[in-house]
């Protein structure tokens, strides 16, 4: 159908466009118009708390310490469970974040400026290794590490940014995707390569050598760190592509731990949601299965965009330690991706299959007709609140949402 060709090309067109710059760190209430006291945004499709799961009640409950409307855990959680706590996704106040993705009025957000379309995307700082609330982490190390990332590191990391005039991020992710990088379980070379550009900046900008240390080493020992960043880039990124009547292209994916959510671009604002589905992979020393929950994020925005799964590729070592088999087998994610996407994109190139372009455009039409759904890599999390992250994996869309996106654009367009 033309006028669904016609609007596809359009919606890539938007996407490959996309010319993503970090400008900021700037508190998430100066940021996000509408968001005040006792409101919380989360990851994934919408969610009321009887339904969330284990670790973002968790979450929830920390972060309602975290900002003090509450002074114990205890005390959070039955704030939650009172209908006193607004709860919204993310994605509809132009931010993301991992796992559990909380995001609260006191939190320093990345700031992602798309200058080609002039809009901009937020996304929390990475949190670092351990017990963290992305995780469904909420103990006195948690919040004292948010308040770190808020009080020190957040400002200090902000002022360098800006001395420096903004960080372009298209170029960091073609150049880690050449370093073995895919932008979603593997960051280390992105957040090396970011690290390498923003120090001089830092130096420059921060008189405190001891706090100049500290936020230096903290960078430096997250292997993960860039991964928020390219979160917030792939918001950026595809947000100008939503709401071109009739493309089926795919402009969301991400997860709550209960509901599996996508947004269409010919669909604007509307979710399709279904079941989430268990992670598949491999588990930290003393955990197994049983004791993870299903999957949650919203970064499968980076998959959105051509990179995590999709870019398995470019990244061989990731698919031994998400259990998604040998290194050499880790093409194979990527070419089955294709099967799924409308185009390649020029600008971020994969050297071990002879330097194509990553699979960018998931079309809900091709997902449904081949029956292949996109591939995530994830984290995964205990399912119980306050423990934290106990391994890693793969997971797979649940096709239904695919199904449903495919009878609204065909009620839309009239076609029977």
């Amino acid at each position: 159908m033309k006028l669904i060709e016609d609007a596809n090309q359009q919606a890539l067109t938007r996407i490959l466009e996309g010319e993503p710059r970090l400008i900021d760190i700037v508190p998430a209430r100066q940021l996000i118009p509408g968001l005040h006291e006792r409101m919380i945004l989360h990851a994934g499709p919408p969610i009321s708390w009887d339904r969330m799961c284990g670790p973002m009640r968790g979450a929830v409950a920390g972060a309602i310490v975290f900002e003090g409307w509450a002074q114990d855990l205890p005390t959070a959680t039955k704030l939650a469970a009172s209908g006193e706590i607004e709860f919204h996704p993310n994605h509809h106040f132009g931010a993301v974040g991992p796992m559990t993705g909380m995001t609260t009025m006191s939190m320093p957000l990345f700031v992602v400026e798309n200058a080609r379309f002039s809009n901009r995307a937020y996304c929390a700082i990475n949190e670092g290794l351990g017990k963290v609330m992305r995780f469904g982490g909420n103990d006195a190390s948690v919040l004292k590490r948010l308040a770190w990332l808020r009080d020190v590191f957040g400002p200090t990391l902000g002022k360098a940014i800006r001395a420096a005039g903004g960080i372009d991020l298209k170029s960091i992710v073609a150049r880690g995707l050449s370093m073995g990088d895919e932008l979603h379980q593997r960051n280390l070379a992105c957040s090396s390569v970011f690290l390498r550009e923003i120090a001089p900046w830092m130096a420059r900008t921060t008189t405190d050598n001891a706090v100049l240390a500290e936020c230096l080493a903290f960078i430096g020992q997250n292997d993960q760190f860039f991964l928020n960043i390219a979160m917030a880039m792939g918001k950026a990124i595809t947000d100008p592509a939503n709401g071109i009547r009739g493309s089926t292209i795919v402009t969301t994916m991400c997860r709550n731990g209960t509901d599996f959510g996508i947004r269409v671009s010919g669909l604007g604002e509307q979710w399709f949601t279904a079941p989430v589905e268990m992670p598949e992979g491999l588990y930290f020393a003393g955990y197994s299965e049983k004791d993870a929950n299903p999957d949650m994020g919203d970064s499968a925005i980076v998959e959105t965009i051509g990179l995590g799964g999709f870019a398995m590729a470019a990244a061989p070592a990731v698919a031994g330690f998400v259990g998604a088999g040998a290194p050499s087998e880790a093409g194979n994610f990527t070419r089955s991706m294709g099967e799924i996407t409308v185009a390649q994109n020029p600008e971020w190139t994969i050297a071990a299959m002879d330097f194509a372009g990553v699979p960018t455009g998931i079309d809900i039409r091709l997902v449904v007709d081949s029956g292949v759904v996109p591939v995530i890599n994830t984290g995964i999390a205990h399912r119980e609140p306050g423990i934290g992250q106990v391994g890693a994996g793969v997971v797979k869309a649940p096709l239904a949402c695919f199904q449903q996106a495919i009878v609204a654009i065909a009620k839309d367009l009239g076609v029977s």
